[in-house]
């Protein structure tokens, strides 16, 4: 069942919880998250980057969602992950596919993100399209998306207030800390709670966290074993996640830790069973491994149980 991002989000914001938003680039981690969401009980947003739509195509990913959504009685978002290019955004809303899509303005300068926000608002909330923007630029790498610790800048709560009041968007993705990518940070996370609460005092929206990926030591211990170049990797903790949701965030966005999954269950397989070379066996553990991770995530963001 297709809803919209502002149905599932307002839900969440008056429960005190957070849905999971998980990047979908194929069919294997679209069955995964499903899988997930079936057992867990959950509503689920279900994204596509600008870069999962350059490999797959965006009428191909969005058959797959919108069949997956006839197929359960769960609420289910189609959403479009850090749009950047204006005009690909544009085409996702006049496309018909979403129900959500975001507009990334983040790096554009003040002014202009407010004025391309507040076009994208009019043009999709006409389709009873939500809108999810960004004000704050965090750093990492993933996808399209490449920030550097020099650009990147904390959502400033009073900015917030206005940014809100002009454009109207339906979520704001701020900017506390995090990080995209598998490699957030050199030494422990130290999120910007306080930061975090001013906004959510000062705004009534819900409020997205992206770059929040953990990178569980369990999954990433497989991946290195069996040959992944990432020990140093280290993520969010699970304690700050949960202590973000309880001041405000309604969103959170999953990407890396699916991919270490991913990884993880083909290195492991290929490793151990280098005669198979049938596809769907090779990525059967896979597929495992991050409805696990999605499982998880569901659990500790409060989901479980919500649909």
């Amino acid at each position: 069942m297709l809803i919209s991002l502002s149905i599932i989000l307002t839900k969440a914001q008056k429960g005190r919880y957070a849905v999971g938003a998980f990047n979908i680039n194929n069919l294997e981690t679209l069955q995964a998250v499903m899988s997930a969401a079936e057992s867990e009980r959950s509503p689920i947003i279900l994204q596509t980057s600008e870069g999962a739509i350059e490999y797959a195509g965006m009428e191909e990913l969005a058959a797959l969602v919108h069949l997956a959504a006839r197929k359960t009685k769960l609420p289910v978002v189609f959403h479009l992950d850090h749009g950047k290019n204006f005009n690909l955004v544009i085409t996702a809303i006049k496309s018909g596919f979403y129900t959500s899509v975001m507009f990334d303005g983040s790096s554009l300068p003040y002014k202009e993100n407010v004025q391309k926000t507040k076009t994208i608002v009019r043009l999709a909330h006409a389709k009873k399209i939500s809108v999810e923007a960004e004000l704050g630029l965090i750093a990492g790498k993933e996808d399209f998306i490449s920030v550097s610790e020099r650009e990147a800048a904390m959502t400033q709560p009073s900015q917030a207030v206005d940014f809100i009041k002009q454009t109207g968007c339906d979520a704001l993705a701020v900017a506390i800390g995090t990080r995209h990518g598998a490699f957030k940070m050199k030494k422990e996370s130290n999120l910007d709670f306080e930061r975090l609460k001013d906004i959510a005092e000062a705004i009534s929206v819900p409020l997205v966290l992206h770059g929040a990926s953990g990178v569980p030591a369990r999954i990433k211990a497989q991946c290195t074993k069996y040959g992944c170049e990432i020990a140093s990797a280290k993520g969010i903790p699970d304690s700050q996640i949960k202590k973000a949701i309880t001041l405000g965030i309604c969103k959170v966005n999953i990407d890396t830790d699916m991919r270490i999954a991913f990884d993880a269950g083909i290195r492991k397989f290929l490793k151990e069973k280098p005669g198979v070379i049938d596809p769907r066996e090779i990525l059967k553990p896979a597929k495992d491994l991050m409805t696990a991770v999605a499982c998880h995530k569901m659990r500790l963001f409060g989901c479980s149980g919500k649909a």
